[in-house]
């Protein structure tokens, strides 16, 4: 064995380990570039760490971010209300008006169940009144499924819109508010139409009838909720005069306490 051969046994024995390292290196980056060029095996090695921390986000939001969403909403919500409001009018709209469809149609079935029933007495009353009245008895069984009924009674100063006295069912608004607020409204639209010797009767608002009675120094106003036509309007009239005369409210309209209670004493029992 010459020396060539010799040297070349050494470097074998020395290099080997080497090569091997330098193998098993290039043996790893080829399988690296496998995964990382190629999708499907990128994926397999990606995707459930991606969906370990999904998950780990998902169930800390309400923690960490449900506060910080919720402040920021309300922000939001307040500093754009007109804006909430025309999203959510259409959407409101067609919900109210389902529902009144449904309730019309359930309240129409009640009424031809009610029409087509047997006969029987209160059957041939309401038929005689309408017969007196000239009013349709679908009406007048109408009048019978949803009477009306007086929620608030106030009466006002003209002119000042000085609240004289109130009584009412329900705290439904501050009832100075209200009269201040009537007491405008009736000014101005009596200004504008510039017609002598009459006045405003009658607003609507929302589900509410506001019934106004006229006198001499005051007004009475009467918030009603029902089914507020002809035949109640004319018994709330006279009930309203009933009222001015027997208890001779204009002695009393300095005292707002008696005043008040004499109301409550009419008018508690809606006995119209």
């Amino acid at each position: 064995m010459n020396q060539d051969e010799k040297l070349n046994i050494i470097k074998d024995i020395l290099l080997t380990d080497e090569r091997e390292f330098v193998s098993a290196i290039e043996k790893k980056i080829k399988i690296l570039e496998n995964t990382v060029n190629k999708k499907e095996n990128l994926s397999v090695k990606v995707d459930p760490i991606i969906e370990t921390k999904l998950n780990e986000f998902v169930k800390e939001i309400p923690e960490t971010l449900g506060p910080t969403i919720t402040e920021a909403l309300k922000t939001e919500i307040k500093n754009s209300q007109d804006a909430v409001v025309e999203a959510l009018y259409p959407i409101l709209g067609k919900m109210i008006k389902r529902y009144v469809q449904h309730e019309m149609k359930l309240l129409s079935e009640r009424i031809n169940n009610q029409v087509n029933k047997t006969f029987s007495f209160k059957r041939f009353f309401r038929r005689a009144k309408s017969k007196a009245s000239g009013i349709n008895e679908s009406e007048l069984i109408l009048q019978e499924q949803t009477n009306a009924k007086i929620e608030q009674i106030i009466i006002i100063e003209k002119g000042s819109g000085l609240l004289l006295a109130e009584y009412s069912k329900n705290k439904m608004a501050d009832e100075d508010m209200v009269a201040g607020m009537l007491t405008a409204i009736k000014s101005f639209v009596e200004d504008a139409f510039k017609k002598e010797s009459q006045n405003l009767q009658y607003i609507e608002y929302d589900l509410y009838h506001i019934h106004i009675q006229n006198f001499s120094s005051f007004y009475i106003a009467v918030v009603v909720s029902g089914a507020y036509n002809v035949i109640f309007k004319d018994q709330l009239e006279d009930k309203l005069f009933e009222f001015a005369d027997k208890e001779k409210i204009v002695k009393h309209l300095k005292n707002k306490s008696l005043l008040s209670k004499k109301i409550e004493d009419f008018f508690k029992n809606d006995s119209i």
